[in-house]
């Protein structure tokens, strides 16, 4: 069955619309849905992952789509066929660029498209059961395939990701303290020439005075 429905968009992480029922007969939903958000995280920082992956993750898998910088994301039991899965998700995905394709850049809050969650209600339900005939004919249907999708494990996916972030900071780190290294090396450098010239600037200093007094008194 079908137990989470998550979008977001990929360039910032930002929550566009969820299942509103999705979850409340799901034990530990909400760890579940911090999962999600810490993937789309993940995603948002620019690590290459394919457009199409399933994150296993407990008794659950995830499964999502990346089109057109948007993430669609659904959590299932292992044993719901990832064909229906994928196919379930495309089916959000025709609807939400047609409905909403020309407002998901400029969105600036969270869960702008909150009333989607009408379509993923009726769309849910229509993928359920896995018996009915309609469903039967898509895991059928030779024109969808999902044999090349990868399957990886969630630990394995945000493990990848704090490594890189970790990186990341180490970088920044230690291109912020070449720069106070640098500040630091031209500061001692400027003193050793003050240190090196500043007698011969104050010797010159007393003679040109000197030559100057001289001139005044003679």
């Amino acid at each position: 069955m079908v137990k989470l429905t998550m979008i977001a968009r990929v360039t910032d992480g930002l929550p566009l619309a969820e299942g509103l029922d999705d979850g409340r007969d799901l034990q530990d939903a909400e760890f579940y849905k911090q999962q999600v958000k810490a993937l789309f995280k993940n995603l948002s920082t620019g690590h290459n992952e394919p457009s199409r992956m399933s994150v296993e993750t407990g008794p659950y898998i995830f499964h999502y789509i990346i089109e057109g910088r948007v993430c669609y994301l659904t959590m299932c039991d292992r044993a719901y066929p990832k064909k229906l899965a994928f196919q379930y998700l495309e089916d959000l995905k025709n609807e939400f660029e047609r409905v909403n394709g020309s407002q998901i850049e400029t969105a600036a809050r969270p869960y702008a498209f909150i009333k989607f969650d009408t379509f993923i209600q009726k769309t849910k339900k229509l993928y359920q059961d896995t018996r009915t005939q309609r469903n039967i004919s898509k895991l059928n249907d030779e024109l969808y395939e999902v044999h090349q999708i990868m399957t990886r494990n969630v630990q394995e996916v945000l493990g990848v990701g704090e490594k890189l972030d970790q990186v990341s900071q180490m970088s920044s780190r230690l291109t912020s303290e070449s720069r106070i290294y640098a500040d630091k090396a031209k500061d001692l450098n400027r003193q050793a020439l003050i240190r090196k010239w500043a007698p011969v600037a104050i010797v010159l200093g007393v003679v040109i005075l000197l030559f100057w007094v001289r001139k005044k008194i003679w």
